[in-house]
């Protein structure tokens, strides 16, 4: 039988194999018929049949499944009669092969190569060397072909020919264990060869694909002879291509006069002449991976190649993603507009275009935040599953509290307390995140929040990350609630309320234990501290936990344990954006309050350059001199050996000697104890410090009215949500206040983030432009349960997350336990993706 007969009839063997998916030949078969077409019309096939078979697989890529089988039963059917079929001779050693396993592969009629490869040489990652072209056919071993022995996509990598012992060991690394690891390992980006050019349109600059012949090759010893260069010169009929490769001398080897490459690779220039340097090339007549594609770009690690790597993930693609089976039912699937899960991986790592790659990538997201979704959806309903008690209050009694205040609530303040009234009558327990940008006036409804619990015998109890934010809580809360005015009784009675930190003396805490464990404390501040065994409550209904991403699940779990299901609410002065509140923080009721206080002035805001830093000093002069203080902040504690910025140690006793002589400055940072935190802020807060230096301690709940300036060196260093807390410190009193960013060097004047202070005072806007440059990092804190698995979503994704939102949401209503037939393959992957029992409920 004719050779172009014989391997057009293996194509369609493998392509009747893989299920009519046009996958038999990467690209599709159409990719096939130029190189077949050559091959036919040398060897002298008749001109009707070579036409009639370009014609039929140019059909074949816009038919049905069974359309696709149809044609290829009457293309072998017709090709088969050109002659009869005899047995094929045993294929030379250079001729290309398909590089999948086959079901029942025939033992090989020549010695088998060695199966270790050596990756840490590019020779063996090289498709075009003859001595590896065989063995890159069977990427599985011959164990495979037998149903009952296949172990699955949970085999280790070593049952892949190419990959042993040593190979193994060191994709480990990368945290490829099985052939589903494999499968999951996605490029990090994509080099798009796909479109070919001829040599005589290429540009200076363009990243491109072309086809030519070698029209001479040479090897040259370099700088001494310590190193080589190999030259090659390429035409394609247009015009010639100079090809340079450095110490590879293996590739003269390779190419020869008269052979004929694809090449891929950036155009340069050299004397005046385009040349490509290093370019991945192949055969002609090969399997393109590496050019006329797009091609995947994989994450590395040292002694492997782009090349190789790429390689071992064709094989096993080609093989195994048509084998994995898809969990996501053909209702979800249709109503999604998404493509199934074979395809999806398959496009993920070999795409055949842009838009193929798209439709892969949007499924393979929508899989990860649609079991994120469903993960918060189980959380929600397991925490509103139990009972809580119920604290009806009277809509009389709140209004004649909140007219007690000596301010009028906001819009969003008045809104947020009818939710916490509302949560707190329900009978099950409340989980609630209030998120509010700082000044919002957070604390005065969590007020209102514990009044509604404690006025009926219960116990509150607020948790904050530092001893200074406790300690400022403490009062603020028992200036509001043990204020009583004319006949009005006080809401509770100072003793009622105490502040539980590491540094409150050992007599003191075993009396607020004893206070809390018979119930003669109503309400508790405290840190860390309050977790430790021996607290006990005598009916603890209410948690309170502020800044909430300072805290780890366990910490959180921890407290809630010491009461009966108590109602929980977590605040946030660091405003979440609408996408991760869909998803990382999906199991909770939010509220927000994005309205600020009458009054309240926009801090003015200004990034100052390195050398104008006395500007920044007659600032703070300025306002001194006016009876407010100063923050002036810094990254670093103390500078290190390494280290290059400006730290608060070091600085404060410059700035005290010879900036401020006349001024007295406070210090403060996190490696002091807390009491002499403590200390330093209570000098602060009366007055006696005039400045205040520290680190990014005071990020959160530092609250000093008198504050009008916000000075930060190194602003560069911060986050926008950092900044932005930063900046709240100051602006809390009727003066103007103003902040002030200095970067590290002049390069960082043009800061986005720098410069997003100055546009903006809403925290809001600002969490978005964080997410944005810096990712949910900031945003995540301790929560991380489920994130860890995310390869393709993006929590920016406002489109997915909604759709992906919506179709968990209406799945939960129909089976919220996944228990129908239809949803068991969806059960196993949801709890292998969680894992079980895990996930973060708060």
């Amino acid at each position: 039988m004719l050779s172009s007969i014989e391997k057009l009839l293996k194509i369609l063997k493998l392509e009747t194999e893989l299920g009519y998916d046009n996958r038999a030949v990467v690209g599709g078969l159409e990719k096939f018929l130029p190189n077949w077409e050559n091959e036919a019309r040398a060897s002298s096939l008749d001109g009707n049949l070579i036409q009639t078979v370009i014609s039929k697989i140019k059909e074949y890529r816009d038919l049905d499944s069974e359309g696709r089988s149809a044609l290829i039963t009457d293309l072998q059917s017709t090709l088969r009669a050109i002659q009869p079929a005899q047995p094929a001779e045993p294929a030379p050693r250079s001729q290309p092969q398909r590089p999948y396993p086959v079901e029942n592969p025939q033992p090989p009629q020549r010695r088998a190569p060695a199966r270790q490869v050596q990756v840490q040489q590019e020779p063996t990652a090289n498709f075009s060397q003859p001595e590896h072209r065989e063995r890159r056919l069977q990427p599985v071993n011959n164990r495979f072909s037998e149903p009952s022995a296949n172990p699955g996509l949970g085999a280790p990598l070593t049952v892949l020919n190419g990959i042993g012992p040593k190979n193994a060991q060191i994709l480990r690394s990368l945290g490829l264990n099985t052939l589903d690891d494999l499968l999951y390992y996605f490029p990090r980006r994509y080099d798009d060869y796909s479109q070919l050019k001829s040599i005589n349109r290429l540009k200076f600059g363009e990243e491109v694909t072309v086809i030519g012949m070698i029209q001479s090759i040479a090897n040259r010893s370099v700088r001494g002879g310590q190193a080589s260069l190999i030259e090659a010169v390429l035409s394609d009929g247009t015009s010639f291509l100079r090809l340079t490769w450095f110490n590879q001398p293996w590739i003269t080897q390779k190419l020869h006069e008269g052979t004929q490459i694809v090449v891929s690779g950036k155009i340069d220039m050299y004397l005046g002449r385009l040349v490509m340097t290093g370019p991945d090339w192949e055969l002609l007549e090969q399997e393109h991976l590496h050019t006329n594609r797009i091609v995947p770009v994989y994450s590395l690690t040292a002694h492997i190649t782009q090349r190789w790597l790429r390689k071992i993930m064709y094989q096993t693609i080609t093989f195994w993603a048509s084998r994995v089976p898809d969990y996501l039912p053909a209702t979800i699937r249709a109503s999604a507009g998404l493509v199934d899960l074979q395809t999806a991986i398959t496009q993920a790592h070999f795409p055949d275009s842009q838009d193929r790659l798209k439709a892969a990538r949007e499924r393979l997201a929508f899989d990860e935040i649609f079991f994120l979704q469903l993960g918060v959806l189980r959380q929600k309903r397991n925490w509103q599953s139990v009972p809580a008690a119920i604290f009806d209050t009277s809509a009389d009694w709140l209004d004649q509290q909140v007219a007690l205040l000596p301010y009028q609530l906001t819009n969003a303040q008045q809104r947020v307390l009818q939710e916490f009234k509302s949560d707190l009558a329900s009978g099950r327990p409340m989980n609630r995140l209030l998120q509010g940008d700082v000044g919002s006036g957070k604390t005065i409804v969590a007020a209102l929040a514990i009044a509604m619990v404690t006025r009926l015998g219960s116990q509150a109890a607020l948790l904050a990350p530092t001893s200074i934010l406790a300690d400022q809580h403490y009062h603020t809360l028992a200036r509001i609630l043990s204020f009583s005015e004319d006949e009005q009784p006080a809401l509770l009675h100072p003793a009622e309320i105490r502040l539980l930190v590491g540094g409150t003396p050992e007599s003191e805490k075993e009396e607020i234990r004893t206070g809390l464990a018979d119930g003669t404390i109503k309400l508790v501040i405290g840190t860390h501290a309050l977790l430790e065994d021996p607290v006990t409550f005598q009916q603890l209904h209410l948690t309170v936990i502020d800044e909430q991403h300072r805290f780890g699940v366990a910490q959180r779990a921890q407290l809630r344990s010491k009461g009966n299901n108590p109602h929980l609410l977590v605040m946030t002065a660091t405003p979440i954006p609408r996408s991760l509140a869909l998803t990382v923080y999906g199991d909770l009721d939010l509220s927000v309050m994005d309205e600020m206080p009458v009054g309240r002035l926009p801090v003015d805001t200004h990034v100052i350059h390195p050398l104008e830093r006395e500007r920044a000093y007659q600032v703070i002069r300025g306002q001194i001199s006016e009876g407010h203080q100063a923050f002036i902040i810094y990254p670093l504690v103390e500078k290190g050996e390494r280290e290059e910025g400006k730290a608060a140690v070091e600085e404060y006793a410059r700035l005290q000697s010879e900036i401020f002589p006349k001024l007295k400055l406070g210090l403060l940072h996190g490696r002091m104890k807390p009491e002499e935190k403590d200390d330093v802020m209570n000098r602060f807060r009366s007055g006696e410090y005039q400045i205040l230096v520290a680190t990014s301690v005071v990020e959160v709940g530092v609250d000093v009215p008198n504050a009008t300036v916000m000075l930060i060196e190194g602003a560069n260093h911060f986050g926008l949500a950092q900044l932005h807390q930063f900046r709240g410190r100051v602006g809390r009193g009727a003066a103007q206040s103003y902040c002030l960013l200095i970067p590290e060097n002049e390069d960082a004047v043009e800061n986005e983030r720098l410069l997003a202070m100055e546009e903006s005072n809403d925290g809001f806007v600002l969490a978005e432009r964080d997410l944005q440059q810096r990712g949910p990092g900031d945003f995540l804190g301790t929560r991380q349960s489920g994130y860890a698995e995310l390869r393709m979503a993006n929590l920016m994704d406002v489109f997915t997350i909604e759709k992906a939102r919506q179709q968990a949401q209406d799945l939960f209503e129909r089976d919220p336990d996944l228990a129908v037939p239809e949803n068991e393959a969806l059960s196993r992957t949801f709890r292998k993706f969680w894992g079980i029992g895990r996930g973060d409920v708060s």
